[in-house]
């Protein structure tokens, strides 16, 4: 069996394990998928049946170890820095299929703060002058590193043209 890991918040496409499709991703049988989300995530099963593994102390329906086994139209919650393998599940009578499940993240629950007028005019363009200043201080230091280290190399002599009257005989 082979397995797949993402951190990224969502999931990125595998050519063999998962797929991008018009409903959603799908994870091929006998394939697994590790995830691990940054942002608290949502992972909703669309087709098919997935046992589900969370990496984190249990809460709530399911055995001790945090093992889930989702039924298409069911849905679960992952936390940041979850980790969770999922790989298809066997419906009964038939042996494991491919599953297709959307994996989105949730919605913060906190209003985003609009900045006043103050924070517009005065700190924001404060904060990229103090960044552009950084960035220049910066350029500026690269530079004269780069001056000094070329005057220690004409002064030891390696650039330096000959005379006529300092060239070796021939």
């Amino acid at each position: 069996m082979s397995t797949r890991s993402a951190s990224l918040p969502f999931v990125s496409s595998d050519r063999v394990a998962s797929k991008a499709v018009a409903c959603g991703w799908r994870l091929d049988a006998r394939r697994a998928m590790t995830l691990r989300p940054h942002v608290p995530s949502r992972l909703q099963i669309t087709q098919g049946s997935a046992w589900v593994t969370l990496g984190l102390p249990h809460e709530g329906a399911g055995n001790e170890s945090g093992d889930h086994v989702l039924q298409a139209g069911e849905s679960l919650s992952v936390p940041a820095g979850a980790r969770l393998v999922m790989e298809p599940w066997p419906l009964a009578g038939a042996g494991a299929a491919a599953v297709r499940f959307d994996w989105a993240a949730e919605a913060e629950a906190q209003p985003v703060e609009r900045p006043g007028r103050f924070g517009r005019e005065v700190v924001t363009p404060s904060r990229e002058l103090a960044v552009a200043l950084g960035q220049a201080g910066w350029a500026f230091a690269r530079l004269l590193r780069g001056v000094l280290g070329y005057s220690e190399y004409l002064v030891a002599g390696r650039g330096r043209v000959l005379t006529r009257f300092e060239s070796n005989p021939p």
